[in-house]
């Protein structure tokens, strides 16, 4: 035992007698004075640049320029050395937050990164890509070849020097362009979608490519084994990372959502993640920032995780880190350095082969795709911005000890003209490129599903006891799953009020439970989801059943789906379990009533109720908008047909006189109605028809449902409290009670302070 004790218990004296200081009183008075003075002209010309329609990061790369030995190391040069001395250990310290601006940035620039868009415009947008790097990249490379010896480092690594040159001149600012595409009010149009398929596929070629040049820079040297080490480092990590890793990823941000919960949670379990996996691909001897980038787009296409976290850190980036790192960047450049004849000259020459290269590839890419001529010369001024993109990888050259200030600054100042470029002759360009008739109808199908209820619908809750209503709510929900991906959740609730401290959120994966297990099992049963489908099932207990319904649908779901339960209590439209989840719930609710055995049940082949007729009530409100998306998703899935019906109710005479209408312009006005929102129906892919009735609204639906032999009543509603109960209205509770077809009952979030 002491054999193997007093190794360690000399380490532990060796370790005493070395004890690490904490950080003095000066660094830390000097690091608390560069990052208030960073940010305060950063910020500030930052927001300056975007009153007049610049992007941001000029503002706040200027800033640094205008705090670095160019203007203030002049006017003031023994403040500026004090604030900013030529110090390693001070620097270092500005170094970590910096980087934490590049990797954070790239998480941001990974969150936003649309691989489907990718994927949907791949031809176009992969020829523009390429024709965007292979002709920057051999036009730099050529240009290392024969820079002056002066601009290198070693000039014995001329060949890892020009590689590195040729990389920087290939990457594009996809947040450059992205912003310019926003200002226009063109990212959704098809150039728009294009231009940045074409950049966001640029810039992950270019990091790969980044980061197998990095690999060469690290070893100092040339050779086939250093590029196999890094080619294939870079591979395995995005082979392993767009396969398990999605998996893992998915999976580990449900676990989170599910277990713990909540903003706070969801934006640590990325920043670990993407932290450990710029460690990882930096241990590969690839570059960082690859790491952060991939893990950004991974959390960006899981569905569980939280938008609110993604904005936070959108927040924290763009407020704080990326503008500390921008003006950093420009703090290391030296204009008096870049002014000297010759420095210019090349500097000129550099600025002019980036912008022939990448205009060159671009366009030539574009037109290969089948763009016009315009088009092509709005990607390659698109595509010409560097922005952001160019700094780090300047800032990379840099750390590794491949770039000089004098080759360094003149690199910075290329993606400062680049991205200054780049918004006029985008605007320019694309005000010569006409939309067409398809793409308008993109746009209006667009337009519509971005104020739609049910694309809103992708996490469904299902609390069961068992019950027909429940069973039938499972089919009409697998039918809403096969037009819109969803996740759903399967819940047995538990009261448990003597042994609450127990077994309060408690969460079961094995259902052992004899009542339980029926009740989610006869859900199961009814299901036919795609299977792409995630079907989740639990068991929970709490003080009653409605609280532990609520409590877990705070957790990020978008509908409840209940059955109409039959135990009644007094006056109440529903059991008061049902009563309160819908009066408190923090998302929208679908009760559903089967009411299938007052009639015979008709089933299909899949032994599900036949749906082949679907009634919707409407008074042109939002919630009956609700309730004809749900019902239009049904019919689009099962071929059915959709009946939107208004009732001109003849009680009403007296209301007609006093606003001089007469009965036909009423009839008009519900014409009008039932027609607009007849195109909500008919853009989600259903066969919708109208119908304008006369009459008591309740009784002449309810007629109509009988007499057209009608599969299914959809009704939306605003849900209103009376008497501590759930009422929707005198006509819509008659309808719930009275139909002798399933009706579907739709109404909003009951309590937002559960939202």
């Amino acid at each position: 035992m002491n054999l193997l004790l007093n190794p360690l218990l000399a380490a532990s004296t060796a370790a005493d007698k070395g004890l690490i200081k904490p950080l003095g009183k000066e660094q830390l008075l000097l690091v608390l004075l560069e990052l208030s003075l960073l940010l305060l002209v950063a910020r500030a010309l930052g927001e300056l640049m975007r009153r007049i329609k610049l992007p941001p990061v000029i503002g706040e790369l200027l800033a640094g320029v205008l705090l670095g030995p160019s203007v203030f190391g002049l006017i003031l040069p023994n403040v500026q050395h004090y604030i900013f001395p030529h110090s390693q250990s001070q620097s270092d310290l500005i170094s970590v937050v910096s980087w934490l601006g590049v990797l954070f940035l790239l998480v941001v620039t990974g969150l936003e990164t649309d691989l489907n868009l990718i994927v949907r415009k791949g031809k176009t947008a992969l020829l523009i890509s390429l024709g965007g790097i292979i002709v920057p990249f051999i036009t730099g490379l050529g240009l290392g070849w024969f820079l002056p010896d002066n601009l290198l480092v070693n000039p014995n690594q001329r060949l890892v020097f020009s590689l590195f040159i040729a990389t920087a001149m290939s990457i594009s600012a996809v947040p450059v362009i992205a912003k310019v595409l926003m200002d226009l009010k063109l990212i959704r149009r098809d150039i728009g979608q294009v231009t940045l398929a074409a950049g966001m596929t640029d810039d992950t070629i270019g990091w790969v490519l980044l980061s197998v040049v990095s690999g060469l820079a690290s070893s100092g040297k040339f050779d086939f084994q250093t590029i196999i080490h890094s080619i294939g480092g870079a591979v395995l990590f995005l082979g392993l990372a767009f396969t398990l890793g999605r998996v893992a990823m998915a999976w580990l941000l449900r676990w989170v959502d599910d277990y713990i919960g909540g903003a706070t949670a969801s934006l640590s379990a990325l920043l670990i993640l993407a932290l450990g996996a710029a460690a990882l691909t930096h241990t590969l001897g690839i570059e960082a920032a690859l790491g952060a980038f991939v893990t950004g787009i991974l959390a960006g296409q899981s569905p569980r995780f939280s938008r609110e976290a993604g904005l936070t850190l959108e927040l924290i980036t763009s407020g704080f880190l990326a503008p500390i790192f921008f003006a950093t960047a420009g703090l290391k450049v030296d204009l008096q350095q870049i002014l000297v004849p010759e420095t210019f000259g090349i500097g000129l020459i550099v600025l002019a082969i980036a912008c022939f290269g990448k205009f060159t590839g671009a366009y030539l890419g574009s037109r290969s795709g089948g763009l016009s001529h315009w088009e092509g010369i709005a990607m390659g001024s698109g595509m010409n911005a560097r922005g952001a993109m160019e700094i780090i990888v300047a800032t990379i050259g840099v750390s590794l000890g491949v770039l000089n200030p004098q080759m360094y600054s003149i690199i910075v100042m290329v993606a400062i003209v680049t991205s200054l470029m780049a918004p006029p002759l985008l605007r320019w360009s694309l005000s010569h490129v006409s939309m067409s008739e398809e793409e308008a109808q993109r746009l209006d199908k667009e337009k519509m599903a971005s104020r739609s209820f049910i694309k809103r619908i992708h996490r469904v809750l299902m609390p069961t006891q068992g019950g027909p209503n429940i069973k039938l709510a499972a089919q009409l929900v697998s039918h809403l799953a096969h037009q819109n991906p969803l996740e759903v959740t399967v819940l047995f609730a538990e009261s448990d009020k003597k042994s609450r401290s127990k077994s309060m959120g408690a969460v079961a994966t094995a259902v052992k439970d004899t009542v339980a297990e029926a009740a989610i099992t006869a859900v199961e049963t009814q299901f036919h989801l795609p299977p792409e489908t995630l079907l989740q099932t639990k068991v929970e207990s709490g003080q009653n059943k409605a609280e532990v319904i609520i409590k877990e649908a705070c957790k990020g779901y978008n509908l409840i789906v209940i059955g109409a339960t039959e135990k009644r209590s007094t006056n109440a439209l529903f059991s008061l379990l049902v009563d309160r989840v819908i009066q408190e719930a923090p998302c929208a609710t679908m009760v559903v009533k089967s009411n299938l055995s007052r009639t015979t049940q008709q089933t299909d082949s899949t032994g599900y109720h036949k749906i082949g007729h679907i009634l919707v009530p409407t008074s042109g409100d939002e919630y009956s908008e609700y309730a004809l998306e749900v019902a239009s998703t049904i019919a689009t899935q099962t071929g059915a047909t959709v009946t939107l019906v208004n009732v001109v109710n003849r009680t009403q005479q007296e209301y007609i006189l006093f606003e001089e209408q007469t009965m036909g312009s009423v009839t008009e006005i519900a014409q009008q109605i039932v027609s607009q929102q007849a195109e909500i129906g008919r853009g989600l892919g259903a066969d919708v028809k109208t119908a304008i009735l006369t009459g008591i609204p309740e009784f002449e639906i309810l007629k109509f449902a009988r007499n057209q032999q009608v599969d299914l009543i959809v009704l939306g509603s605003n849900i209103r409290t009376v008497s501590g109960r759930a009422f929707f209205g005198h006509r819509a509770d008659a309808i719930l009670n009275k139909a002798q077809c399933p009706v579907a009952m739709i109404t909003p979030a009951g309590n937002s302070s559960y939202g």
